[in-house]
């Protein structure tokens, strides 16, 4: 359950709940220290008179404040000490060293080691309340400031994800408004990016590029919008001239989305220009050939070809997938990527996957184009 500001404040307003130990062989001190930090409120101590029992108990529960004795057998406080920075605690507790020795190298070496303090035995009550007390303060206050740093992180996380999930609904309801148009479904929205973002990932693209590709890929046909419905709904063949209209949906696309300076307005206006573009330079609409039509294109084009052949359309009757699949082969050195093309049948079985995931009872699928 996510905690509030005001729920983390009152949280650490009673100083008196703080986690205590005192490690010190001797059980008088022990005994000493226990009535001496009872008497001023404090309840949730843990006395501890052999050393190699500290870190078992330090592990149990989170701690705010260690008292350590230094000299003692099996373990010295400088080596408990040592264990305890090992642990790499990021809110490790103040240590407020317990100790007869009054030498400036003894005490500068408990500094230097990671404790805080020290206090010198015979104890004196009003220092050790007093010094007891401001370590707490400030370690509490350490923590208050960790936990609301964490809750605003989940807090920013969790915003970040519900506006990422947004986006995607948004532009594949926008790549899915063209799709309509074109008699389709938006299962072969799905479908292609997904596989889409499949591709990217086995070519190494990192995480951050593959889930732009998933939210870019969508508006590939957006262009669409701009064909007349006379020629995009057309059930027979196209003349020349309401082929040239036809192609005409990559330029349109790739103005709708111009001029944006997000990654993902960048990456699909990419891809609406050059998903039609052929690898030999035959493709549209500016005949570019190989590494000049860039890989987003390249891979979308691909996705997008295979879900079009297996998918039935108003002018063809969907292809088999081994058909699909075959022509796929006999075309990768001139309409597609040769290095893409292999890695796609590397992958065959993943993308066949997402094919069954987003499969169709009557498959009414996309591309004409």
């Amino acid at each position: 359950m996510t905690m509030t500001r005001v729920e983390i404040t009152n949280r650490y307003l009673d100083r008196g709940s703080a986690r205590i130990l005192v490690v010190d062989d001797e059980r008088a001190n022990l005994i000493l220290m226990d009535r001496l930090l009872r008497a001023e409120g404090y309840t949730d101590l843990v006395l501890i008179e052999d050393p190699r029992e500290v870190i078992a108990a330090y592990q149990e529960a989170r701690t705010d404040l260690l008292l350590l004795d230094i000299r003692m057998p099996h373990l010295t406080g400088f080596e408990i000490i040592d264990q305890l920075v090992a642990l790499n605690d990021p809110l490790m507790p103040p240590i407020l060293v317990l100790t007869a020795e009054h030498s400036h190298d003894h005490l500068l070496r408990a500094l230097q080691a990671g404790a805080r303090d020290f206090i010198g035995k015979p104890f004196d009550r009003a220092e050790v309340l007093v010094r007891v007390r401001n370590m707490l303060d400030v370690q509490l206050a350490h923590r208050m400031t960790f936990d609301q740093r964490h809750l605003l992180e989940r807090l920013v996380h969790d915003r970040t994800r519900e506006i990422r999930e947004t986006r995607l609904q948004v532009v594949q309801r926008l790549g899915r408004a063209a799709e309509y148009r074109d008699n389709e479904t938006g299962l072969h929205i799905l479908r292609m990016s997904h596989t889409s973002a499949l591709l990217a990932r086995r070519l190494g693209w990192d995480e951050a590029r593959c889930e732009v590709m998933l939210h870019a890929s969508p508006m590939h046909d957006i262009g669409k919008i701009g064909i007349p419905d006379s020629i995009l709904l057309k059930p027979g063949r196209l003349t020349p001239e309401e082929r040239r209209i036809m192609q005409t949906h990559t330029t349109i696309g790739g103005d709708i989305l111009s001029g944006g300076e997000s990654d993902l307005l960048r990456m699909a206006r990419d891809i609406a220009l050059t998903h039609h573009e052929k690898w030999d330079g035959s493709g549209y609409p500016r005949g570019l050939a190989g590494e000049a039509i860039p890989m987003a294109g390249r891979i979308v084009a691909l996705a997008d070809v295979f879900d079009a052949l297996t998918s039935e359309r108003p002018y063809k009757k969907a292809w088999e997938v081994e058909e699909a699949l075959q022509w796929i082969r006999e075309s990768a050195d001139g309409h597609f990527d040769p290095r893409l093309t292999e890695l796609f049948f590397r992958v065959l079985s993943e993308i066949l996957a997402i094919r069954e995931r987003f499969s169709e009872a009557e498959t009414v699928g996309a591309d004409r184009g």
